[in-house]
C-alpha cells in the first residue's frame, strides 16, 4: 500500500489505484476549505482504496448517510427473501393484514420495494416523532389510501419505504428491521454503517452542514415547480404542520438513536462500501451474504421511466436504484446501490468485482449523490478493471 500523509488528502491506496487518489485530491482542491469526506473502495474482497479529508476527519469518522440507509435496509429483505422466510410476489397484507385497507390489499412485497405501492406519505404529513419511528410510520400508512392505484406508475418513496418494508421483517421474524441487520450483517463484519447509532459511537458522528447554495444553485431551487401539495412535498414531508428539513435531519439524536431504514443511517464511506462488499463478493475472507443469483434478481430492473414524484427520469431495482441507468453507465448490468441526499453514495458492481463508498459532510447541491461521485466512481471502476 502507498500512503500520503502531511497533506489534505489521507490515507492509503493499494498499487494501481494511485490515479483514484489523484482525483480524490482534484476533487478535494475544488471544493471549498471546510470541506470533509471520505472514499473508500474494495475489489474482490479486498479493500483498495481508503482515503479522507478535512478538519478533524478521519477513516473512522461517521456521518449521516440519508437514503444510502435503504441499501442496509433492502439487503435484509434480499436475505429474508434468499432464506425463504419471505416471498416477493406474495401480498403484503399476508404478512401485515392491517396493509389491506384503502385498496391496498393486492400490493405485493416485489412491487413495494420497487417503489409502485402509491404510499409515499401521509395525506396531513408526520410528526418530527414519527419521522424518527419506523413503528410509527407504518401505523399510519397502514390506514393511508395510496395517490395513485398501485402498480400503474412508480414514484419515489423517499422517507417511508423503510418503515414500510420494515414492518414486514418485524411481522415475519418478531425482530425489527434494525435488529436483523444488526445481526446479521453489522456487527459479523464490523461495519461502520449503522441504523442506530449506539451512544458510544457519538462522539465519532460530525453533523451535517448545510448546503450553503451559490447564487446560481439558488436560482435553479427558485425555479423548481412546487407546492404544498404536490407528490414531491408530501413525499418529502413538507406539507404538514411539522415540514420535515432534510439537511438537518441526521442532526437530531432521536433519529441516530433509532435509525429510521429510509433515511436515519449513519455511517463511513469505509462502512458503506464494506456493506456492499459483503453482501456481494465477501470481504476479509468472509463468504458473500448473497448468492450470485440472489443479487441478479435484487438487480434487475423493476421501475423505469417517469417517476411521479421526482418528475423525471429514474430507474429502481428491488429496493436499490438501478446504478448504472441512474448514476453510472460505466457500471455493468445488475450493479446496486442507493445514493443518499447529503451527497453520499455506496454500491455494488458484480460484474467487476467492485464495491464503492462515498461519503462527505457539507450537504451537496443539487441533493442525492454528490456530482464528484461521477468522477471518482470511474476512476475506481477503471482502475480496478486494470488491476483484475
Amino acid at each position: 500500500m502507498t500512503q500520503q500523509s502531511g497533506s489534505t488528502v489521507q490515507g492509503t491506496v493499494a498499487e494501481g489505484f494511485e490515479a483514484v487518489r489523484e482525483e480524490f485530491a482534484a476533487v478535494v482542491a475544488g471544493e471549498r476549505p471546510d470541506y470533509a469526506g471520505q472514499l473508500s473502495a474494495y475489489v474482490a474482497g479486498r479493500r483498495v482504496v481508503d482515503l479522507w479529508a478535512g478538519p478533524d476527519t478521519d477513516g473512522e469518522t461517521l456521518y449521516g448517510v440519508y437514503s444510502s440507509s435503504k441499501g442496509a435496509a433492502h439487503l435484509v429483505v434480499a436475505l429474508l427473501v434468499q432464506d425463504g422466510t419471505l416471498d416477493l410476489d406474495r401480498e403484503v397484507a399476508h404478512y401485515w393484514p392491517e396493509f389491506a385497507a384503502e385498496g391496498k390489499g393486492a400490493v405485493t412485497l416485489r412491487e413495494l420495494i420497487a417503489h409502485r405501492a402509491g404510499l409515499v406519505g401521509a395525506d396531513d404529513g408526520f410528526t418530527a416523532e414519527e419521522i424518527a419511528d419506523d413503528r410509527l410510520i407504518a401505523e399510519r400508512l397502514a390506514r393511508q389510501r395510496p395517490f395513485w392505484r398501485p402498480g400503474t406508475a412508480f414514484g419515489y418513496h423517499a422517507l417511508v419505504i423503510g418503515a414500510l418494508t420494515g414492518e414486514v421483517v418485524r411481522r415475519t421474524t418478531g425482530r425489527s428491521l434494525q435488529e436483523v441487520y444488526e445481526e446479521r450483517v453489522r456487527a459479523p463484519y464490523g461495519l461502520d454503517f449503522f441504523l442506530g447509532l449506539p451512544e458510544e459511537h457519538e462522539g465519532r458522528f460530525h453533523s451535517v452542514l448545510p448546503m450553503d447554495p451559490t447564487p446560481e444553485q439558488q436560482a435553479v431551487f427558485d425555479a423548481l415547480p412546487g407546492g404544498p401539495h404536490t407528490m414531491a412535498s408530501i413525499a418529502f414531508n413538507r406539507q404538514g404542520a411539522e415540514p420535515t428539513d432534510l439537511e438537518s435531519l441526521p442532526n437530531a439524536r432521536a433519529v441516530r438513536a433509532l435509525g429510521p431504514a429510509s433515511v436515519g443511517g449513519v455511517a463511513s464511506a469505509r462502512g458503506l462500501a464494506g456493506m456492499y462488499a459483503a453482501a456481494t463478493t465477501g470481504a476479509d475472507g468472509r463468504a458473500p451474504l448473497l448468492k450470485p443469483d440472489t443479487v441478479a434478481a435484487f438487480g434487475q430492473i423493476h421501475s423505469i421511466g417517469y417517476d411521479v414524484v421526482a418528475r423525471s427520469h429514474k430507474s429502481f431495482a428491488l429496493g436499490f436504484q438501478a446504478t448504472a441507468d441512474t448514476w453510472y453507465p460505466f457500471l455493468g448490468a445488475g450493479a446496486i446501490g442507493h445514493s443518499g441526499a447529503g451527497g453520499s453514495q455506496g454500491f455494488a458492481d458484480p460484474r467487476s468485482g467492485l464495491a464503492y463508498g462515498y461519503t462527505r459532510r457539507r450537504f451537496a447541491f443539487p441533493g442525492g449523490a454528490a456530482p464528484e461521485n461521477g468522477r471518482l466512481a470511474k476512476a475506481v471502476h477503471t482502475a480496478a478493471l486494470t488491476t483484475s
